[in-house]
């Protein structure tokens, strides 16, 4: 309750901005750029220049967050839904679904970001696994033209349920799937309007972009071009110019691969931590999403949209450089072959929860084989217990953090992994369902927002792991985490509570915005959801309270709140360890900057924990 009244105090004091866009006739248009995975600090004239433009002449978000866990398709549902996680039950980009899901290969733990994945959760979850409509939806219901473009799985969320198969009848969606068995069909007139402009009617690969590599061979040296220059071609050449025609108020989103998957898979730095993600395969794909903007925002110049559109650019989250290393994992002193030695396989948190609590591991993306010896999950993910059709808890591996579940609630049994966990030095930050309790050295869920009206299984418990600066100027821009993941150390990852994960960049420019203002209050992904939703004059129902904030401060007109600084810090266990979350606050709502252990958490200094604590 105490979110949602904050969310309703911050639309009256937004509504006066405007209400007079909408009285004076239709609201304007809004385009939503989201270049994955960049970081807010890396944006300049030479590195980002379209991006660097919109910042400097319409409103730099000084201070924006992504809400933790840092992972694309959870900040993808804030931003479709204005509402946090707790709402959205899109916990991280694998959760626990209780149920094997069949395009996932029959596991109960599937990657979200696949179209036919996300199809199955609604089915399964009522018709909306996300248990909340978004603004896409609520603006096609209005008879808005809305397309969303870009990246598979994020793209579809914008709006996903009401018979995807049936184009004609829903937004546009084009991905990497498109064209192909799994893609959402296209409409026959956007299949004209494509071959009338000499585009295939299937998206392309990724090509060697897509390329990992491995513990002995480097990934990828080239941006994701090829195919983002396809998306780029489909929303300014056919898109846009189709929404002009037809002279209604349109949403777009644009949701470019680059930086994120360049950055996650560059062959740049094997196995060392510099240059890590700042070398040039990473500076080359923030060039591209870059370039992908420039010609978007020329398409509107020469349709004569340009002062009738506003775009707001937000990233999904930041992005860190991956470590492998420890001093504590009993996982890193046995040898596989894929792994150098000494450093942590894919799937240590199921490998070393294991060990330390006595139960069988297996595989949920192997038939649910039984893992043993020199070896590690497939895919990260662990179901520990006796039956691996009944476990007693399960591991969704998620790069920078990782999500367990209970699905028994054995109180009994969430201890011993509290205590489990605070004994591995890759570990900073941990945080519990308040219906287990309170633990020494950990916070409740309900701290972050993660508790609300989500229907899909809710986390047991998320650890946050260990992360750092490498050194440079600017510490977000290089920042380093333990990651668990089958990517490789120098490489890079996003998921942790640092603050090189959680200052995502966010700039905005259009009619609705003021012109050259520099915004120092903090902004989410929940409250990019809700200020589209407040220009474009929609009303959209909601299940649950957890919502984002109308950005006020950045209208003509708006009213600017105040804010404040806040820390929270859990009881220490035996050893002192405190979980804490630094956090500030606009009203009663709060954006978290950074948690974990003091020391252990990029952003969050050796003083933290010695502030309020909770349960004293």
């Amino acid at each position: 309750m105490r979110l949602k009244i904050a969310a309703l105090s911050a639309s009256v004091i937004a509504m006066s901005a405007v209400t007079a866009s909408a009285q004076n006739g239709a609201p304007h248009n809004v385009i939503l750029f989201v270049p994955d995975g960049l970081r807010a600090q890396m944006v300049t004239p030479q590195t980002a220049p379209a991006m660097a433009d919109i910042r400097d002449k319409g409103i730099n978000f000084k201070n924006p967050h992504s809400l933790f866990p840092t992972l694309t398709t959870a900040n993808a549902s804030a931003m479709a839904t204005g509402h946090y996680l707790g709402d959205t039950g899109d916990y991280s980009n694998t959760i626990y679904t209780a149920y094997p899901v069949a395009p996932a290969g029959g596991t109960v733990t599937p990657f979200l970001e696949s179209d036919p994945v996300i199809l199955d959760a609604d089915e399964h979850f009522g018709g909306d696994y996300l248990n909340e409509e978004t603004i896409m939806k609520a603006a096609r219901a209005r008879g808005y033209s809305t397309a969303a473009i870009g990246k598979r799985g994020p793209t579809l969320m914008f709006d996903h349920t009401d018979r995807a198969d049936r184009p004609g009848l829903h937004s546009i969606v084009i991905d990497d799937s498109t064209g192909g068995k799994t893609g959402v069909p296209l409409s026959q007139e956007m299949q004209d309007a494509l071959a009338k402009a000499g585009l295939a009617l299937q998206a392309p690969s990724r090509g060697d972009n897509g390329n990992e590599g491995d513990a002995r061979t480097p990934g990828t040296v080239v941006p994701n071009t090829a195919q983002q220059a396809y998306f780029a071609d489909v929303a300014g050449k056919i898109v846009l110019p189709m929404f002009k025609a037809r002279g209604k108020p349109f949403v777009l989103v644009f949701w470019s691969r680059d930086p994120d998957g360049s950055q996650h898979n560059q062959g740049d730095s094997l196995n060392t931590v510099t240059p890590g993600i700042n070398g040039p395969t990473s500076l080359a794909a923030i060039r591209n999403a870059d370039n992908n903007l420039a010609q978007l925002r020329k398409a509107l110049d020469d349709l004569g949209l340009t002062a009738s559109t506003d775009i707001v650019i937000a990233a999904d989250h930041g992005f860190s450089t991956i470590s492998k290393e420890t001093k504590t994992s009993p996982s890193a002193k046995l040898a596989y072959e894929d792994t150098p030695k000494d450093f942590l396989p894919l799937g240590f948190v199921a490998i070393d929860l294991a060990s330390a609590l006595e139960l069988p591991l297996f595989d949920p993306n192997d038939n649910n084989a039984r893992v043993a010896g020199n070896a590690h999950p497939r895919a990260g993910n662990g179901l520990l217990g006796q039956d691996p059709a009944k476990p007693d808890l399960v591991v969704a591996s998620n790069g920078g953090s990782d999500l367990i579940y209970l699905p028994n609630r054995d109180r009994k049994l969430a201890a011993r992994t509290v205590t489990a966990l605070l004994s591995q030095d890759y570990v900073s930050g941990i945080f519990v369902d308040d219906a287990l309790g309170r633990y020494p050295g950990a916070l409740p869920l309900s701290a972050l927002d993660l508790k609300g009206k989500a229907v899909t299984p809710q986390p047991s418990i998320v650890v946050n792991f260990r992360s750092w600066s490498s050194g440079c100027e600017l510490p977000t821009t290089c920042s380093v985490e333990i990651a668990d993941t089958a990517l490789r150390q120098g490489q890079g990852m996003h998921g942790g509570f640092g603050r090189g994960d959680t200052m995502n960049f966010v700039a905005a420019v259009g009619p609705d915005f003021k012109a050259g203002y520099i915004d120092a209050l903090p902004v989410s992904n929940a409250d990019v959801g809700m200020t589209i939703a407040q220009l474009m004059d929609l009303r959209v129902s909601a299940a649950g309270g957890l919502t984002g904030r109308v950005i006020s401060e950045a209208l003509p007109n708006g009213i600017v709140p105040k804010f404040a600084d806040g820390t929270i810090s859990s009881k220490p266990d035996a050893n002192g360890l405190q979980t804490t979350v630094k956090f500030q606050r606009v009203l009663t709502q709060r954006y978290f900057d950074a948690a974990g252990f003091a020391g252990r958490t990029l952003g969050l200094d050796a003083e933290a924990g010695k502030q309020k604590t909770v349960g004293k």
